[in-house]
């Protein structure tokens, strides 16, 4: 046995009670028609056991006098009421859905479904001639189910047109969700609905208990919610703000009007986050299409970022109708949150030796709706890097050579060469020297620097034969011991390794700078002689004939070769300004 009133007399079997208000006198049933079997709701008023008055039961004939004439999927249809031994009885279309203040939570997304299907439902009741207030709009009185149908339930204080079915003196609604003019007894219209119905959309948003909205009510009857919901946007803020004003005349005049005003937009905006906001890229070749992947993200939950992409007109790009002449993103247009985009430059229709900038703008449904991105793009020399290319690593290998063999020979003449046998000690420096870079070459070979280990190879026979001949000119009687040769000999075969390698950096550096082989082997190979010979004059004189006959012929060998850099490089950039004319400018 239960407790559950018996209604079979009246055709309904009573299966749970879904809720009840004690003092009020009212007690809400699930039932079956015993006739269809389908479920009901029967809203018994046990006026006859407790305290409440005779006004209370009028709520009830209000209630069915407003459900008779109602038609519309978000108001259970009224069926039938009877008269039972344990009081006044309403039947109403049962609906498998639970109130807002349930226990569960709603996305930003189902937020705004359900202000859009109570404003449709406020649209229809104030469409009604007269037309219908139900002046108890609150989280309580608004059913969801799970496929999000909204129902909106308990028109016991409803109003229909100017008049009021009971008049009575007493305020009729819930505080925290009636409107200022409701709450003082003033005068109703179709904007009072749809500020409990605002309130009720901030409870959703802020998380707020139902009891607990009234702590954000300052004491102007402002609602201060925007602190609660940073990330909203702000057309709702504006929208929300509006639904819940005070003042009757600044709130929105009906439901009609606020649906219309609903912002197109989510109530949550997505956020863009670049993976970086300026782009620099820089081409190695004449020819090259050049690309770069960028990330756009969303972290804002419930929400999808839309955005797309265009490039701002520049007066030096020609115009085209589809695309850009030399700029591409793909995907131009995108719909996610976590998106790959790719841009592609092609360069081959951009000027050498060049700073292009451009801007791209992505425009997207986030707040701000635009954002710019700076493109810059350097596009190669037609000669690379031969502009500043042997000057540093030529005159750090003259140097070094003018100074180790100004070293060497002040050695020799002061240590080694005795009276009358400058010729032998010089002939033996020379022996080493020559020895010495042939050693340096092979070293430089062990380490796989085949172009250097050549260069220190070449070098020691063209040093040991100049050297050779320098002395033989400038000797005078040869006469000394073997000692002197052999010393002369270690000095320049010391002298001549540390040359070597000095000599097969210099050729490595030259030919990184991206110059021929033969022609860094050539020119370094000239520079170190050049510098040998000049040491030699500066120890025994420059106006010695083999001295002066050897720096000549170096220098002049060596200015060949320097010379013919710059006059090929004022020869290609010629033939570039006159080949780039309609290529497009920065």
């Amino acid at each position: 046995m239960t407790d559950h009133p018996d209604f079979s007399d009246h055709g309904y079997q009573v299966e749970q009670e879904l809720g009840c208000n004690r003092a009020g006198g009212r007690v809400t049933y699930l039932a079956k028609d015993c006739h269809s079997q389908a479920k009901v709701v029967i809203k018994q008023f046990q006026f006859a056991k407790t305290q409440s008055a005779w006004s209370d039961y009028e709520t009830y004939q209000r209630e069915i006098e407003v459900l008779r004439s109602l038609s519309h999927v978000g108001i259970p249809r009224y069926l039938d009421d009877f008269q039972a031994d344990s009081g006044f009885c309403m039947v109403q279309e049962y609906k498998q859905a639970l109130s807002l203040t349930a226990n569960r939570s709603f996305s930003p997304a189902e937020v705004q479904k359900i202000a859009l299907a109570v404003l449709d439902i406020l649209v229809y009741l104030q469409s009604r001639l007269p037309p219908i207030i139900h002046r108890d709009i609150k989280p309580d009185n608004i059913l969801v189910d799970e496929q999000l149908n909204v129902y909106l339930v308990d028109f016991g204080f409803a109003r229909i047109g100017d008049g009021e079915v009971g008049v009575s003196s007493v305020v009729k609604g819930t505080l925290g969700f009636m409107p200022p003019e409701q709450l003082f007894n003033r005068t109703l219209t179709e904007a009072s609905d749809l500020y409990g119905l605002g309130m009720t959309l901030v409870c959703l948003l802020t998380n707020t208990k139902p009891d607990d909205i009234g702590n954000l009510v300052d004491i102007s009857y402002r609602v201060k919610f925007k602190h609660l919901i940073p990330k909203i946007n702000p057309h709702w803020t504006t929208w929300l703000e509006r639904m819940v004003e005070p003042r009757l005349k600044e709130r929105y005049p009906d439901a009609v009007a606020a649906l219309q005003a609903v912002p197109a937009c989510p109530i949550y905006s997505p956020k863009v986050r670049l993976s970086e906001t300026k782009i620099q890229l820089t081409a190695s070749g004449t020819a090259q299409v050049l690309t770069h992947t960028l990330e756009v993200h969303n972290p804002i939950p419930d929400t999808t970022l839309e955005g797309q992409w265009t490039i701002i007109p520049h007066p030096h790009d020609p115009a085209q109708l589809d695309q850009h002449p030399w700029i591409s993103i793909y995907p131009a247009a995108f719909c996610g949150n976590a998106t790959r985009c790719q841009i592609t430059v092609d360069v081959r229709r951009l000027m050498s030796d060049r700073l292009y900038e451009r801007t791209l703008r992505l425009t997207t449904n986030a707040l701000p709706k635009s954002y710019s991105l700076e493109l810059q793009v350097k596009t190669t020399p037609v000669i690379g890097l031969q502009k500043q290319a042997y000057w540093q690593s030529l005159s750090l290998l003259f140097l070094f050579s003018l100074f180790l063999y100004r070293g060497l020979y002040w050695f020799v003449l002061n240590n080694v060469a005795l009276k009358g046998d400058l010729a032998l000690a010089t002939f033996g420096t020379a022996a080493g020297t020559a020895a010495g870079l042939e050693i340096a070459g092979w070293t430089l070979a062990a380490t796989g620097s085949a172009i250097s280990a050549n260069a220190g190879v070449l070098a020691g026979g063209l040093v040991g034969v100049i050297t050779f001949v320098s002395a033989w000119f400038m000797a005078g009687e040869i006469g000394g011991s073997l000692s002197e040769i052999l010393l002369g000999c270690g000095a320049g075969l010391v002298s001549g390794w540390i040359s070597g390698l000095a000599l097969g950096l210099a050729v490595e550096a030259l030919v990184q700078r991206q110059f021929k082989d033969g022609f860094a082997v050539r020119v370094a190979i000239l520079t170190t002689l050049l510098g040998c010979g000049i040491s030699l004059g500066l120890t025994v004189g420059m106006l010695q004939p083999g001295v002066l006959a050897i720096v000549a012929l170096v220098g002049l060998a060596l200015a060949a070769h320097l010379v013919q850099a710059p006059l090929r490089r004022a020869r290609v950039l010629a033939n570039q300004q006159r080949s780039q004319q309609h290529l497009i400018r920065p």
